[in-house]
């Protein structure tokens, strides 16, 4: 074995020196948004997710944590109109953003067209999916792509229902479609 030909080591194992304090990131950051028409702020810790946001810092437990991994749509909720799996965005995104969670969608005592809908066909069953849901409806809607039962079923094929409830949710949906182009409006 070779022995080592340099000077000897001074006593202490070099190291890296500690980042400054103003490099580390925060515990926790402020976010204000709009929701579901008022304004909000929350202190968050950077890694927390829009869905968590939603259920652990402002109790808005409609909004549903299901598969946590963006596959079954239960955490769908609408940003700025546009339908997202929150629980794959981070809550520090949403900085002067608008959210509408399911229930930012009714107005008062009024139910929105799609909750109505999704009542008089009973397109739901044990209830969990049905926020992102409806939701993606009102998301999907808003985009104006859907012409045809097709389209509604491939359109909202992000939202799973354990249950099966999908012709109903189908039907829900195109009385609201149907509607809409009967008002030539939106709901």
């Amino acid at each position: 074995m070779s022995q080592p030909t340099g000077p000897a080591p001074q006593g202490h194992a070099h190291t890296q020196p500690a980042p400054p304090p103003e490099a580390m990131p925060p515990e926790e950051m402020e976010v204000t948004l709009t929701l579901n028409g008022g304004r909000r702020t929350l202190h968050v810790a950077p890694w927390t997710s829009l869905l968590d946001a939603l259920r652990l810092h402002l109790d808005l437990t409609g909004t549903k944590k299901g598969c946590d991994h963006g596959q079954c749509g239960a955490c769908t909720v609408l940003v700025d109109g546009r339908r997202i799996n929150s629980c794959l965005t981070l809550a520090v995104m949403m900085e002067g953003r608008s959210v509408t969670t399911i229930e930012g969608l009714a107005s008062g005592d009024t139910l929105h067209p799609l909750q109505e809908a999704f009542v008089e066909h009973d397109a739901f069953q044990c209830g969990y999916c049905t926020p992102g849901q409806i939701c993606s409806a009102v998301g999907m809607l808003e985009e104006g792509h859907a012409r045809t039962d097709d389209d509604i079923r491939e359109l909202m094929s992000g939202n799973l229902c354990r249950c099966g409830a999908y012709p109903n949710i189908v039907a829900a949906i195109r009385q609201v479609m149907d509607g809409q182009s009967k008002d030539g409006g939106k709901p």
